[in-house]
């Protein structure tokens, strides 16, 4: 199995693609936009000032010969965008003074550019908040179709001794504190499709610490009812539920607990009951079992959007630019 950088990166040489980065003069960024301005196959733009891009490049040691700087106070199309930010932002009583002021961060000014279809996607959060990349993002690019629910996973990936990878899918990770069925329903289609595009054949497993039945409680009622209703939402897919961790990947285990389940034992796709699970076990998971993490990529908007840790290194930039620029521009089913 190829690494998913290496497809995604075979994906973008047959497509090229741009992404806009709000943080220009970060020295990661910037080591990451050096290498995408050799590949000629993602086009980088830098959101700042020219002068203070350049200084920055010059002083980490990095060549942006070639990328496309634009500063929002320069920038010639924006009071068309101010114009558009109002009417999306009419139910909240947008006026154009307000917009003029809240396009100049970044983040907001780099999700208009996709909105406007200057970028193909985005990418931010080395130095902010994860909160700061996902509002507006969320604010400006619709959701999809008849999708209510935006949702955010990540990708753990591993290869062995062999060359053979392990895939990991795991949501929602970052924006639904405690998601309902309708919403569990949802992600679990938009995780299925994330998953698919990442060259995996998903077995969705919705986490408790119950396993068919085993365990009472609301938790458990909810991942329950929620399994049952997406299976009937995706009847061709292959989904369980509710199951405890050892039930979902320990085959021996999953004899015992969830006997006949194409599921359990092999479970390479994971929902969880709420955020704060779903946080800690993709943590414990990427440190515990040497994982590559990409993410979270955030599903559920017309644009692609994904987000960086702030403890990313320019090799982790460069990898999440690959994986969301590919991903843009595709229409989710």
């Amino acid at each position: 199995m190829m690494t998913i950088l290496e497809t995604f990166e075979a994906k973008l040489r047959k497509d090229p693609k741009s992404i806009v980065f709000p943080e220009g003069s970060d020295a990661r960024v910037l080591e990451a936009v050096s290498r995408l301005l050799a590949s000629n196959f993602l086009f980088p733009i830098l959101i700042g000032k020219e002068a203070e891009i350049y200084a920055a490049a010059e002083e980490a040691g990095y060549n942006i010969r070639g990328a496309k700087i634009i500063d929002p106070q320069n920038y010639e199309r924006f009071d068309e965008m101010v114009d558009l930010f109002v009417k999306i932002r009419a139910h909240k009583n947008m006026t154009e003074d307000k917009a003029r002021v809240v396009l100049l961060h970044p983040n907001y000014f780099g999700c208009m550019l996709v909105k406007m279809g200057e970028a193909d996607s985005m990418l931010s959060g080395a130095t902010y908040a994860a909160n700061d990349t996902l509002l507006p993002a969320l604010q400006i690019l619709k959701k999809e179709g008849d999708n209510h629910t935006v949702s955010g996973c990540y990708i753990l990936d591993r290869a062995n001794a062999t060359g053979e990878n392990t895939r990991l899918v795991m949501g929602d990770c970052a924006i639904n504190v405690n998601p309902t069925e309708d919403q569990l329903v949802e992600i679990c289609g938009d995780i299925i499709r994330c998953a698919k595009k990442f060259h995996l054949e998903p077995k969705v497993a919705f986490l408790s610490y119950s396993t068919n039945g085993s365990g009472k409680g609301e938790s458990v009622d909810k991942m329950h009812n929620a399994a049952a209703r997406a299976k009937a939402a995706y009847p061709t897919e292959l989904i369980e539920g509710e199951m405890q961790m050892d039930a979902a990947v320990s085959p021996n285990v999953a004899k015992l607990k969830y006997p006949n389940s194409k599921v359990a034992g092999y479970a390479n796709t994971f929902l969880f009951p709420d955020v704060q699970s779903a946080n800690i076990g993709y943590k414990i998971a990427a440190r515990m079992g040497n994982f590559n993490v990409y993410g979270p990529i955030l599903l559920g908007l017309d644009g692609k959007v994904s987000g960086l840790s702030r403890s990313c290194n320019g090799q982790e930039v460069y990898i999440m630019a690959v994986c969301t620029a590919a991903g843009a521009g595709i229409e989710w089913e």
